[in-house]
């Protein structure tokens, strides 16, 4: 067997012939196998976009209320213990590869996919820790991933937008029956989409859960300028598929008011004068309200206090989601990738100051590149171009060739690599200009390389 992380991950790799294989009858029968049954609360976050924030604010104000919180997510951006949590320390190189180990050894001969081990594995360490808690991430779709052979006791749908086609489907509403799979008989179910497509209340309704849904059962609203208060400001929910202007004049809104409050309302009660969350970004307030959902969903299993609420909001961290890395020029993350998440990342830029902007570009080939730089088009000055060195990363001649058929108001250069694009965005910016690296999780990797940044 394996010896090391390294040399297990090599390993997890070469096991299956596909990168992605939905289906939960293997990795159900090595859970059965290890048996592998949770004694603690588990929930379940899914979505296109904003699945990492809700993870991360749930991990953080559930730890600041004491409770140990394993988490589970994907993908990692500089080492795969991102993925595997507990009490917000990253697991150990030596218990994962001893429950990669376990789990070798107890499959037989069932394939399970590089995901599908690490997502065992993940839940092997939390119950080793007996953690009170687990957050788990979907990583693809939601019906047949493998997070769903454990029964959520709230799932989270935080978006729903066109991705992983190949997978999921060319609509909204397939893509909306593949998350909402993640649902159980008798339990809560949360979207925080301000669109809840019919697809995900039809399967709710099949399956008996009771759906929870953003502007309707939860929500939140801004205290009015004259300080309404409780109840007397404006609910608000935002649409990332509405028109820009209408979108854009909304998240001004927020953005000037870093230092304000926000109120939450939902089927079970109020939270007042709460902090905005630390992550930036205008729809962070759609995530922290479904992660408040949550915790009103599990009040009785377990109950958080105010003053937790608070500190966690305050505290999150989340690397790669429009974070801003200290120093002159200003250098912005945002691991966007798919159209949805790029609309968000255009109004989240065109509510800062105005400056000129310099893109670090490279995105995989099988994501719709077209859409992406459509919608960022009007927020880039000049954009770097740099491929991605994996099996499906575009090149830099492949993206070039999308920006100019979107003709792009922008200046287009290609690069060698995306540390070249980071040193030539570095070069030409001047102090008062704003970098902004996206399209990858690769993308932010190798300029968190570049720039010597940690995780977390």
């Amino acid at each position: 067997m394996p010896s090391t992380l390294a040399d297990w991950l090599s390993y997890l790799e070469s096991l299956h012939p596909k990168t992605i294989a939905l289906g939960l009858e293997r990795v159900e029968q090595v859970r059965r196998k290890l048996n592998l049954q949770p004694a603690f609360p588990v929930i379940i976050v899914g979505g296109t976009n904003g699945k990492g924030s809700v993870c991360a604010m749930l991990e953080s104000i559930l730890h600041a209320a004491g409770y140990k919180v394993g988490c589970y997510t994907s993908p990692h951006l500089l080492e795969y213990n991102e993925r595997v949590r507990i009490a917000k320390q990253q697991a150990s190189d030596a218990e994962l590869c001893a429950s990669f180990a376990e789990i070798e050894q107890a499959r037989g001969d069932i394939s399970l996919t590089y995901f599908e081990f690490g997502t065992l594995a993940a839940m092997q360490c939390f119950i080793s820790h007996q953690v009170d808690v687990a957050v788990l991430e979907v990583g693809l779709g939601g019906r047949l991933d493998a997070v769903n052979v454990f029964d959520a006791d709230v799932a989270v749908v935080a978006s729903v937008d066109i991705d992983h086609v190949d997978y999921l489907g060319d609509t909204r509403e397939k893509i909306a029956f593949e998350k909402a799979g993640i649902f159980r008989q008798g339990r809560v179910a949360i979207c925080a989409d301000g669109d809840v497509p019919q697809a995900l209340r039809q399967h709710a309704q099949a399956v008996a859960a009771e759906l929870w849904c953003i502007g309707s059962e939860f929500g939140f609203q801004l205290p009015s300028p004259a300080g309404g208060g409780e109840g007397g400001g404006e609910a608000h929910v935002i649409n990332v598929g509405q028109p820009l202007s209408l979108a854009l004049s909304r998240s001004r809104e927020r953005e000037q008011k870093p230092m304000g409050q926000w109120n939450f309302y939902s089927k079970v009660g109020t939270r007042s004068s709460l902090p905005f969350p630390a992550l930036r970004g205008a729809f962070q307030l759609h995530n922290a309200s479904a992660v408040l959902a949550v915790l009103d969903a599990l009040k009785d299993k377990l109950p958080v206090s105010m003053e937790a609420v608070r500190r966690g909001l305050v505290e999150v961290q989340l690397a790669g989601r429009f974070q801003f890395v200290p120093g002159l020029p200003q250098l912005i993350l945002d691991v966007a990738h798919n159209p949805h998440a790029a609309r968000s990342l255009a109004q989240n830029l065109a509510a800062l100051p105005p400056a000129k902007t310099f893109a670090v570009f490279a995105m995989l080939k099988d994501k719709d590149m077209t859409g992406v730089v459509e919608a960022l088009d009007g927020q880039i000055d000049v954009w770097l171009v740099a491929g991605i060195t994996a099996p499906r990363g575009a090149t830099a001649a492949e993206l070039v060739q999308v920006l100019q058929d979107v003709q792009v108001r922008g200046e287009i250069q290609p690069c060698a690599s995306i540390a070249d694009a980071m040193h030539e965005a570095s070069n030409r910016a001047g102090e008062n200009d704003r970098i902004a690296a996206f399209g990858s999780f690769y993308t932010v990797a190798e300029v968190m390389r570049v720039r010597g940044l940690r995780y977390g």
